[in-house]
């Protein structure tokens, strides 16, 4: 069992999680070591911007019962806001996979320009250091920072977010735009439903509504970043829009701190209320 973590009741499931094919710290064949390890009956692996993990994933988990959603996060705009929306229950990947591989091309071009910031800034870490902390995934802060930490040029990832890479920190490059209208239109082209993610105090019905009107199909409602007011409040939300419940760890493969593999308890039925929703928009697509 993964440090820190504990079995889980029978049936819980995490749909939310990373592996090494993006900024997580485990294979995917060992995140689905550790989903078994505490009881899990279902997982979504969501990396960003990519679905290569999936394959490996379900390769792991078949002996074992355990099923793996495909999934993908996106970063979108919202207005001048950011936004991520996991797309959940992928069915079509090769009608996306044109648009992730630039988006991964457009996370490597940001992390080249990050690292020429940092080193005008006097920081000595140079783009191949990044690449190798990647190991072929889709490069991210989170890579640049591991490369920062191991350069011994700060102490730990929360060092290099304060002192370089947060928005608004000298060596801050912002993301190429994907408006949040299209993020959900391009999952729901690939038979996937668009959940918000993590949108803690953000979510409320001002900023929820218009997303709806754009296709939005679930929140996010347990997430290790919201509170019990917050989880009451989005809940509330889902019910009144029509919208399905999502959740989980947002893991990266950490067996400490407060996000742990099915830290959020998430129920098997939240996961079948999604299934419904997928199997009727099939179907009205068949017809």
């Amino acid at each position: 069992m993964p440090d820190g973590a504990t079995a889980r009741p029978p049936g819980e499931v995490d749909l939310h999680m990373h592996s090494t094919a993006s900024d997580g710290a485990l294979a995917p064949a060992k995140v689905v070591d550790a989903a078994r390890a505490v009881g899990l009956s279902a997982i979504a692996l969501t990396d960003h911007d990519t679905l290569a993990g999936v394959a490996e994933a379900e390769t792991a988990a078949a002996p074992f019962g355990i099923r793996v959603v495909t999934g993908v996060e996106l970063s979108a705009h919202d207005g001048a806001k950011e936004i991520h929306l996991l797309a959940l229950h992928v069915s079509r990947p090769s009608v996306i996979e044109s648009r992730l591989s630039g988006f991964r091309d457009a996370r490597e071009t940001r992390a080249r320009d990050i690292v020429d910031k940092l080193r005008r800034l006097g920081v000595n870490v140079d783009l191949q250091a990044v690449m190798e902390e990647a190991a072929g995934g889709a490069v991210g802060r989170p890579h640049v920072a591991r490369a920062l930490i191991r350069g011994g040029h700060v102490r730990d990832t929360r060092e290099a977010f304060d002192r370089f890479l947060g928005a608004g920190r000298p060596g801050f490059m912002p993301k190429a735009r994907l408006d949040v209208s299209e993020a959900i239109t391009l999952a729901h082209s690939a038979g996937a439903i668009a959940i918000w993610a993590h949108p803690g105090q953000e979510g409320r019905r001002e900023r929820l509504e218009p997303l709806v009107s754009h296709g939005l199909d679930g929140v996010e409602v347990r997430h290790p970043s919201h509170n019990a007011e917050d989880i009451k409040r989005l809940g509330a939300l889902c019910d009144f829009f029509g919208l399905v419940p999502s959740g989980g760890s947002d893991w990266h493969g950490s067996g400490e701190g407060q996000r742990t593999i099915g830290c959020m308890h998430i129920p098997p039925a939240w996961l079948y209320q999604q299934d419904v929703v997928v199997a009727r928009r099939a179907a009205e697509e068949v017809a």
